[in-house]
């Protein structure tokens, strides 16, 4: 059996819909020719990529890895090839992007890239609702975090391309807090804390959070819920740790620091409406967006030592 573009889309649209059935009418095939297709693709990696669930289908180990190394290829694909129709380009460019540390870099970078355009940016820590505002031409383009085993559906005319494979999600904590001082810090370890609900749970970030501590062997302790840049006076207060972005800045009594054996990653997508931008634009987009992340990759020595590590995820940047 030789694989192609078809079985890849095939296995994303099954892990995204959580259902054979709406998978299968999400690629245009029938449930048994989906099911079929299924089996000979399994047969040819060696072993299961799903099983059944109380609320359908979940990828297995194998299949994680398989859908991962699929979302990668395919979003070159689509990058490649792009779309046929010539998109009506405006002079603005409506841009969104979730909070991450590059933020303040993006208008510069992007309008380096992108001379000319005049540049609006929305700020929202929800890659779901990033997504919803793509979907309907409300956003001609964002910069999307996408937490692993939470993925976000981007529907035609939205076309994405990674910018960042896959990179560690990081933890905020007092700088008084007796585990500041370590290089790395075991979530176990942070079982007794106050915990600050992350921002945008509908894409899957509280979920997330909630199953890394689970594996951990606690359930954490969610006491306090504020946005992005609201959390800080509370973890400098000692009051509670929250995820973060691992380009942030150390707030002024605060640390930041990685969580040992990375139990939770995200990869960053740079996605565009296709009605909106054509091929060139997109890239320089992209150029611009990747010169905005590496401006900040060293603001935290700790990623910037990873960051130097792990050339592999970010071979595009």
């Amino acid at each position: 059996m030789d694989l192609d573009i078809r079985h890849l889309r095939m296995i994303c649209a099954i892990a995204e819909s959580g259902s054979l059935t709406r998978a299968a009418a999400r690629v245009g095939l029938s449930q048994p020719a989906m099911t079929n297709l299924l089996r000979r693709m399994e047969t040819f990696v060696g072993g299961e990529l799903f099983v059944r669930s109380r609320s359908g289908v979940e990828p297995t180990p194998l299949g994680n890895q398989v859908i991962a190394r699929a979302r990668i290829v395919l979003s070159e694909v689509d990058a490649l090839f792009g779309d046929l129709r010539v998109p009506s380009e405006a002079r603005y460019l409506r841009l969104g992007s979730v909070h991450v540390g590059c933020v303040g870099s993006i208008v510069n970078r992007v309008g380096d890239a992108l001379p000319g355009r005049e540049i609006s940016l929305r700020i929202e820590p929800s890659t779901a609702l990033l997504a919803e505002a793509l979907t309907h031409g409300r956003l001609d383009a964002a910069l999307l975090g996408v937490i692993e085993g939470f993925e976000v559906t981007l529907a035609p005319p939205v076309a994405s391309r990674a910018l960042v494979y896959r990179y560690p999600i990081f933890v905020a904590l007092s700088a008084g807090h007796p585990l500041a001082g370590n290089e790395e810090i075991r979530l176990a370890d942070l079982k007794d804390e106050a915990w600050i609900s992350p921002p945008g749970a509908d894409d899957g970030s509280l979920a997330a959070l909630r199953a890394s501590c689970r594996a951990a062997g606690f359930e954490p302790r969610l006491r306090f819920e504020a946005p992005s840049g609201a959390g800080r006076p509370l973890v400098a207060g000692g009051h509670g740790v929250r995820l973060v972005d691992p380009c942030w800045t150390a707030a002024p009594g605060t640390a930041v620091r990685p969580l040992m054996g990375e139990p939770q990653v995200a990869r960053l997508l740079v996605a565009w409406h296709r009605d909106r931008l054509g091929d060139e634009t997109a890239g320089a987009l992209y150029r611009g967006l990747a010169a905005a992340f590496i401006d900040h990759v060293h603001d935290n020595p700790l990623f910037g030592r990873w960051w130097e590590a792990h050339p592999e995820v970010h071979p595009l940047v």
